[in-house]
């Protein structure tokens, strides 16, 4: 793990409030959905592969949204989202493990749990099709990949620059997050994927994660790269109810010519 005397105060927060949280009962397995099937399928159907988030709160959001997150999460796929990424941490982004459940019960796409997984004890606490593993926070990285795979989550490995994606390739990663936003100073630059998501093998799924707002942030992401578009507040954040989420999604992953463009 890096020093965290470079991180915010927030995210030093979090992580001691996720060390502080006890695991599940007994070892979670996994009957998962392909998230490479679902973004070829999106794909294949002329979308844009989004990965939506279910997101009540964070520490750079600006207010909470208390709507039932499983009207959320149907909204999002009502728009066209490829995937789900449902917030599990309770404390800083007003998740829950319970959300989650009743999420991947009521829809038929992929479901990313978002949280500060730090060891194994931490991967058996909720049932999902994928698992976010932060390399910058865990000490072996490697060894948390097997125990995601033989639990049947797909680890989704999240970097910030090019050698965490190193490390994150060498220790087999096939599914990998670029997330813009600086962890140390909370402020997020798209230049950041532009500049880490070099000579990444093929077989490597890669997501660009964070800062995206526009059809033009999400055609600037695909030319650089990325597979996919992991977006919460541009989704989450603009309008009060289902229909709007459902055309911001929608707005997003229709995203493929300028004649999309506009507030999302």
């Amino acid at each position: 793990m890096n020093s965290e005397t470079e991180l915010a105060p927030a995210v030093q927060s979090i992580l001691e409030a996720a060390r502080e949280r006890s695991g599940g009962d007994g070892v979670v397995s996994v009957d998962a959905r392909s998230l490479p099937d679902a973004l070829a399928d999106a794909e294949a159907a002329g979308r844009v592969p989004v990965i939506a988030e279910v997101k009540p709160t964070s520490p750079t959001a600006d207010g909470t949204r208390d709507d039932d997150p499983v009207a959320l999460a149907q909204a999002m796929v009502d728009g066209g989202a490829a995937a789900l990424s449902v917030l599990t941490e309770p404390t800083h982004f007003g998740g829950s493990p319970d959300a989650l459940s009743r999420i991947r019960e009521a829809v038929d796409v992929p479901v990313l749990r978002k949280d500060f997984v730090l060891d194994e004890a931490g991967m058996d606490i909720v049932e999902a099709d994928l698992l976010l593993l932060i390399a910058r926070f865990v000490d072996d990285l490697e060894g948390l990949i097997a125990a995601a795979r033989e639990r049947g989550f797909q680890p989704l490995v999240e970097v910030h620059d090019q050698a965490e994606l190193e490390t994150a390739l060498e220790a087999g990663a096939e599914i990998i997050g670029v997330n813009n936003r600086d962890l140390a100073r909370l402020e997020v630059d798209l230049e950041t994927f532009e500049s880490v998501a070099t000579e990444v093998p093929d077989d490597v799924t890669l997501i660009a994660e964070s800062g995206i707002s526009s059809p033009a942030d999400v055609r600037r992401m695909r030319e650089a790269g990325a597979g996919a578009l992991l977006v919460g507040s541009a989704i989450m954040d603009h309008g009060a109810g289902d229909s709007d989420v459902t055309g911001n999604t929608r707005r997003l992953v229709d995203a493929k010519s300028s004649d999309h463009d506009g507030d999302c």
